[in-house]
This record gives C-alpha cells, structure tokens and sequence, in this order.
C-alpha cells in the first residue's frame, strides 16, 4: 500500500513542500500552529516527522492523524486513491459490506453528485440552467464546477442511491436523506446544487441555491455536520484553487459559490467561500498550510465582502483572526457594493481581477470602517472617531506597524498632532489590557503547545544523537564499533532505550545497508512511546560529510566514546576525592589504576579524531 502511496504526494494534496536537502523536504506542520515550517518528509524512507510537535510516522499514520480515521480507513482511502482492490479476510472480499463509514459515506457522495450532474441536462432542470446564464455561466463552466440540479421529487436521489446498495441509514447520516415517515426523503429538492469537496478532492457535502422564491425554506441550503461535512473547516473551490493559492502565495476569499466561479472564469483562480458559516480560525489554519506562511509575511490573503454595512461588518469579524496569520491580509470591496459576480456581469472579467488588484490593507479598512460611522468635520466628532478607532490600532502587535498606522489616523481625522493621537491611543490600551485579560476564558489560557522534544543543544547529547541517526540511516557505515559502544553511552534515556532497541534487532549486522525496511523492522519492535523517536531520526537530515562518510561515521564513534570516557574519569576523580588514601589505600589504588588507563584511552581517541 505504502509503496503505491508515494509520501511527498499524499502530505503535498495538504501542504507545502519546499526542498530542504538531503534529499528531505519541509512545510508547515498540519497537526500545529506554527510560523517557522518543521515538518519534514523524507520520500526514500516513506517518513515524515515533525521537530515542533514530535509527531511522526508513515502515509498511513498521516492520513489517519490528518482526517481521524481509524487504520483499516485510512488503508481503504489510500487504496481507493491508487486504485487497489482490497480484499478481507475471514469471508474474502465483500464489495461495500466491509469498508469504513467514511469509504462508503465518500462513495455515496460522488454517486450523487454524478446524479446531480445528470439531472442539470433534463427538462426540469430549465430553470436551473437559466439560472447560470442570467449569470454568465456556460454549460461548460458548470461542467467544471460540478454543478449540478436536485428534481423537484421527495425521493428521486434516495431511490437512485439505495439502488446502487446504499442503505436508508447511510444517506442520513451522511446528509443527503433525512427521515421520512415512509423512509428517506431527499434534503435538497428543487434546487441547483453545487459539490463541496475536500482539499483531496472528494465530495463530502452540497450547497444547494432554491431557484423558485415562492417555495419555502431558506434560499441556501448546506449539507448538516456529518462524520463527513464540518462546516467550520470546509472551504468551497479549495481542491480547485489549492495549486495557485501555493503558486501564487494569494487566496481570495469571497462569500457564495458563485463568487467563487467568476473569479475563478475571470483569472482570479485562488478564490475560495466559506460554506453557510463565518470566515474561522480552522479556516485559517487550512489556507496557512497552502500558504505556507510563515515569519516574515509570506503570501497574502484577501477579503471581498459587499460594500454595505453588513458586508463592513463581517470585515471587521474577519479582522478578530487577522493576527492569527502572518501573511498579509487585505479586503476588497467593490464602491457600488457588487460582489464578484454581479460585477463579472455588469463590467467583465477584467473588473473582477481590478477589484482583486485595488485591496486594502485590513488594520486600515477596518480603521477607515470605524472612522467612517462619525462626523470628522467637528472636534467632538473627531475625538469620538479618535476613542473608537484607537483600540484597533493599539491591538496591532507589531509595534512599528502600530506605530505607522497611529500616524494614518492622526492624518485621516485632521489632528496634525501625532503626539496626542498616540498618547490617547497608549491610554486607552492600558485601560483595555486589563480588562482583555481578566475576561479571558479558560479556553484561551488553556492553548495547546506543541509537545517538547529532547533538548540536543548539549554537545555530547548532539554527538548522540547523530550516531543514532546513522544507527537508523546509514547503519552500514557503523559496524561493529556501534554494538562495542554500550547503552551506557548515551545520556538520554530515549537515547539509551533506542540504542538497545537497534542492539536488540540485531545490530548494525541484521541492518544491512539500512533504509525503509530497517526502520519498518525497528518500527515493528518499538513501544509506542519511543515510536517518534524512531521516526524523527529516521527523517532528520545527517549533518555527515557526502565526499567522506565512512571517515565522519568513525569520527563519530570516537567522539561519542571520548564523552563517555570523559564523563566515566569525572566520575573516578569524584570517588577518589571521597577515599582516604591512607585509610582505604587499596580502593584509592586500585580507582587510580583505572584513572591512568581511561586517561589513556583519552589521549589516544584525541590523537585518532585530529588526524582523520
């Protein structure tokens, strides 16, 4: 399975990857917040690890972390991709009977939108297609898009559905059905559908427009939360514009489906919606990955939102998660409140990408929006605008940029007194700090941090380290001067427990020439909770030397045997301060004996490491 499921690919469909040498690669952790990339994949090993969370293993175990399936799941999605057949035991091969819940849940959902699809070119679905044109949509750009139309029946989807050998209790959990008093009743009826798909590409929700007013029930109607559809995370046209987004370091987020479908017709193809909820921090953390954001404002992400109160409104939101990224953030905002696709068709595609080109910063959209709801011509209202744009500016974490943006609001409310505008600011963030902290919930003080991994800035516990990654990577460079070292070597006690556990397989003779089948061995015989340790050194990069790495792999063996020494002749000295040479003359004598035969040993391992 593994092998037909090249690593880079599957973790590269979620993330970033940037080359990071020897033969590794590196994004930005999908498990953590992170500013600064440390996830690593190694793609002739089959491995990733990440150094920020400690947390590592093969494809199978990332997209079991990534999408919380269990083993057997995530074996079937991964088969599924590369177009392997499973087969079971105990009874041989079922065909449905015995894949996941997820499996059969995605199956059903390419089933119906196949079935949507088909419906769109019927003569009921007339005023589905009308629908699209009047909005400047061919039949080919539905094609793309998966657009597709729900008949105007109570079970026309389930009938199709139960047909193909999904059952009445599938399709409601999943979304598509819901209770009848007769059975399943299909949820979207009369309506044009549009597929929501995960970042992969799989269907795992509808959005579905109500194209006869007169008819009940909202005009947008989602698919409900299902093992499936979270709403909080799911972002329309993501698995379409996931490529550009990294190519172009941008992402465009509008408000509807067919926002998004004009932006992308007019060149704009980075644009993605929300789904029925507002712009979110697990929305963030999905375009963070695409973006691979990171320190030093990386990519840029853009708001479009109508221009009228409401529209402002949900800017301002979106401005409470704005620090979350360190990508630059702006908003759009068309003068005559137009979103994208009203203005593709009023003005043409090269509007759109003009409302795109003419962003604003966000720290000062929403400084203009507050400023705005206040008569600037007289001094009271200027203090007022002063008093309630203020807080905005003082929330600015980077202080130079607050520092600049103190100056914009002095000059946008006419003061010309940058002095006072920055005083009033600093009294009203000292008033409001305060209170922001005795109102902080649990929640917020209760943030996740990453799990620490062993602190390696010691030198010895460095050299350890490093010849522990050689024992799990180049194990043939060793040989048998790594079994001579002992568990006493190694000052860690991570470092100790793998040691015994390479000692334990077999040693440097049963690894061979090392490489994906060493590790699966050590893998096999790990406990779980050296399991990432494992992992982590058989994906962090050699620091070895590529034009001579039998002369580093020995260098490395005298150095970490020179430490040990080291630390054993500290240890004698210790005990041979504590003994009377008088009184335990032979003890001293006989620690002295081993002092001048370890000081030796130093000198003569000193002598072997400066002339290599």
């Amino acid at each position: 399975m593994r092998e037909r499921s090249p690593i880079a690919d599957i973790v590269g469909e979620h993330i970033q990857l940037r080359n990071a040498g020897g033969g590794n690669l590196k994004g930005l952790c999908p498990f953590h917040d992170e500013k600064s990339p440390s996830f690593n994949v190694t793609p002739t090993r089959g491995y990733w690890y990440c150094f920020g969370c400690a947390e590592g293993g093969d494809v199978i175990t990332f997209v079991r972390r990534l999408e919380h399936l269990s083993f057997g799941e995530a074996v079937e999605q991964l088969a599924n991709r590369a177009g392997i057949q499973l087969r079971y035991e105990q009874g041989g091969y079922v065909p449905g009977r015995e894949q996941g819940e997820r499996s059969r849940l995605i199956e059903a959902h390419k089933a119906a939108a196949e079935f949507y699809v088909s419906k769109l070119a019927g003569p009921d679905a007339a005023i589905g297609r009308k629908f699209l044109s009047e909005r400047g949509f061919e039949r080919v750009d539905a094609e793309h898009f998966g657009v597709g139309y729900a008949p105007a029946e109570w079970e026309a989807l389930s009938r199709h559905l139960m047909g193909r050998g999904f059952t009445s209790a599938e399709l409601i959990k999943g979304g598509l059905a819901k209770d009848g008093r007769r059975g399943p009743i299909d949820r979207f009826r009369g309506r044009l559908v549009w597929p929501i798909r995960d970042i992969t590409g799989d269907v795992i929700g509808f959005g579905a427009r109500k194209l006869n007013e007169a008819e009940d029930g909202p005009k947008y109607l989602n698919t409900p939360e299902s093992p499936l559809y979270k709403k909080s995370e799911v972002l329309y046209g993501v698995d379409l514009a996931k490529r550009e987004i990294s190519k172009r370091s941008q992402a465009v987020i509008v408000e509807g489906y067919t926002d998004v479908m004009a932006c992308h017709l007019a060149g704009v193809p980075t644009a993605v919606a929300t789904c029925g909820t507002a712009f979110g921090e697990e929305h963030i953390k999905v375009l963070r990955r695409l973006l691979l954001d990171q320190s030093g404002s990386h990519g840029e992400v853009v708001f479009t939102f109508d221009g009228d109160a409401a529209g402002q409104k949900a800017a301002l939101r979106a401005f409470a998660d704005e620090q979350k990224f360190v990508t630059q953030t702006f908003v759009a905002v068309q003068p005559d409140g137009l979103d994208p696709c009203d203005l593709r068709i009023k003005h043409g595609e090269a509007a759109v990408r003009d409302l795109i080109a003419s962003r604003e910063p966000l720290f000062a959209f929403a400084i203009r929006s507050v400023i705005s709801r206040y008569d600037v011509s007289t001094n009271e209202g200027r203090l007022s605008a002063l008093d309630a744009a203020a807080p905005i500016v003082a929330g600015i974490k980077d202080r130079s940029l607050r520092q600049l943006y103190g100056v914009d609001l002095d000059r946008w409310l006419g003061f010309n007194n940058e002095r006072f505008v920055m005083d009033r600011i600093a009294e009203i963030s000292a008033v409001a700090q305060p209170q922001a902290q005795r109102g902080a919930g649990p929640q917020a003080q209760r943030r996740a941090a990453p799990r620490k991994v062993a602190d390696l800035t010691d030198p010895g516990v460095r050299t350890e380290a490093e010849v522990l990654k050689l024992a799990v990577q180049r194990p043939v460079l060793l040989g048998p001067g790594f079994e001579a070292l002992g568990p006493e070597s190694f000052t860690l006690a991570e470092h100790a427990a793998l040691y015994k556990l390479i000692v334990d397989a077999g040693g440097m003779a049963a690894a061979g020439q090392g490489g994906r089948e060493w590790v699966d061995r050590l893998l096999a015989e790990v406990s779980d909770s050296l399991r990432g340790v494992v992992t982590r050194f058989a994906v962090e990069e050699l620091r070895a030397d590529l034009a001579n790495e039998e002369r580093y792999a020995s260098d490395l063996l005298a150095a970490l045997e020179l430490v040990s020494v080291a630390r054993v002749i500290e240890q004698l000295k210790s005990r041979m301060q504590r003994t009377n040479p008088v009184e335990e003359q032979q003890e001293y004598n006989r620690l002295f004996g081993e002092l001048v035969a370890l000081e030796q040993q130093r000198r003569l391992l000193k002598e072997r490491i400066a002339s290599s």
